[in-house]
């Protein structure tokens, strides 16, 4: 074969590439779009637009957000034909990129009544037709970059799926008609059991923690860098109801020496004396579901924690919250499998099939799992830059990491080396609690 000829399909062989991903990339921005619909679609139109707190946004901003995003990042700099759908939009919709110019107030989201719900999906109809069209037209360099921000713009609109059903959750459940938002819920069995909790040993060493640049990860997973941990024990289990309601009985709201001093501020200040959605008629705990007013099952695991009622709930124990090194360290080789939202629970679930090995269940779905470490940099982090680096870097400070995806994260947007992050009063997450402890010589 001729220097000539290789060369020929070398240059084949990268275009089929290529074509490929764009390929790929279309086939899960098309689904990725459908599905964020098909969440939407249990909703009445009066549902589409209330914001019952200021973490929570309407549902309408989010189905308009994630195509703001599209438009603002990919069209508008990169299609000199397109015009946009409303010059107003941008304003509206954009969420804290400041780079990107001002943005209607976060806490005034619900006093929207315009756009209508049927000006935001004509708007997302508007943006699928152009996104298209782009990226038939598209090839080399300018290709592979903008497909690039496809890929980033397909995983920010899976983390406003799972944002839409917390939200619509948190919505619900301040309607004392408590609306049904999902009829489809798994429910436990009246005899059903789960296994006792183990401690699973880990031995010191250097480990690798980060993303390894394999597929697509955040900036904040990278870079890839060496820790040393001490040995240590993580729980086989989720923490369940049942033993959370051991915490409440013996006065874990009630007594400060458990808490950080901001923590006992806060359950002092808000009133706490149980995690978010729960309620207690006539001597029986009743939770606020997706699937509406149900009664407290105590298998499933605790969910609706903050960081800390978690860290005070571990102190109560004896125990402590893992690190987010130690959490990585024991998922990174097992799969990626459980209750995530593609199973239509939208509920934490009991643990009916736990391993039998010497490895821990449910680190992926049911509920995220807090840890103890702060939300900062990873040695060598660099934001990406434009626009895009506000995405994570400039939310480290004063935040907690989360790690495993809960029953609200899409299965194809997980991965062990994941970093959710909230500030510690965050209730209205699936976030959960996994104890660990220093393993005893």
């Amino acid at each position: 074969m001729t220097l000539s000829a290789q060369a020929k399909r070398t240059v084949s062989t990268l275009e089929s590439e290529g074509d490929s991903r764009t390929q790929r990339l279309l086939d899960q921005y098309r689904d990725t779009r459908r599905f964020t619909e098909q969440l939407s679609a249990p909703l009445e139109i009066e549902d589409y637009v209330i914001q019952s707190m200021p973490d929570v946004s309407p549902t309408k901003w989010h189905l308009g957000h994630t195509s703001w995003f599209f438009e603002t990042n990919i069209l508008v700099p990169n299609s000199p034909e397109y015009r946009p759908f409303n010059p107003q939009y941008p304003y509206l919709f954009n969420s804290y990129y400041v780079s990107l110019g001002p943005q209607y107030a976060r806490l005034d989201r619900g006093l929207l009544s315009r756009p209508t719900v049927k000006q935001v999906y004509d708007y997302r109809l508007h943006m699928d037709e152009h996104i298209e069209e782009l990226f038939e037209n598209l090839s080399g360099d300018r290709l592979e970059e903008l497909l690039t921000i496809l890929e980033i713009g397909i995983h920010h609109e899976r983390q406003h799926q799972e944002l839409m059903l917390t939200d619509i959750k948190h919505v619900f459940s301040v309607n004392p008609l408590n609306p049904v938002y999902n009829m489809d819920r798994a429910t436990g069995h009246k005899d059903a059991s789960i296994p006792e909790l183990r401690w699973i040993s880990y031995p010191e060493g250097v480990y690798q923690i980060g993303h390894d640049g394999k597929g697509f990860a955040y900036d904040n997973e990278l870079e890839r860098h060496r820790v040393f941990l001490n040995s240590f024990q993580l729980a086989s289990r989720l923490v369940t109801n049942r033993e959370f309601l051991e915490f409440i009985a013996d006065g874990g709201y009630e007594k400060p020496l458990l808490w950080l001093s901001d923590g006992w501020n806060t359950v002092q200040s808000q009133r706490w004396n149980a995690p978010l959605y729960w309620e207690k008629r006539d001597r029986q705990w009743w939770i606020m579901t997706l699937s509406g007013l149900k009664e407290l099952d105590e298998l499933e695991p605790v969910c609706h924690v903050s960081y800390y009622e978690a860290d005070a709930f571990s102190r109560w124990r004896g125990d402590r919250l893992a690190t987010e090194s130690e959490w990585e360290v024991a998922a990174r080789d097992l799969p990626i499998d459980g209750n995530f939202v593609e199973s239509g629970n939208l509920h934490p679930v009991i643990l009916e099939n736990a391993r039998l090995d010497e490895l821990p269940s449910q680190m992926f779905g049911d509920v995220w799992e807090w840890t103890q470490s702060h939300y900062s940099p990873y040695p060598g982090f660099r934001p990406l830059s434009g626009a895009l680096g506000e995405y994570n870097g400039k939310f480290m400070a004063n935040q907690f990491v989360l790690r495993g995806g809960s029953c609200a994260t899409s299965q194809t947007h997980i991965r062990p080396t994941y970093r959710n992050f909230f500030q510690a009063d965050a209730r209205w997450q699936f976030s959960g609690i996994r104890l660990a402890r220093d393993k005893e010589e």
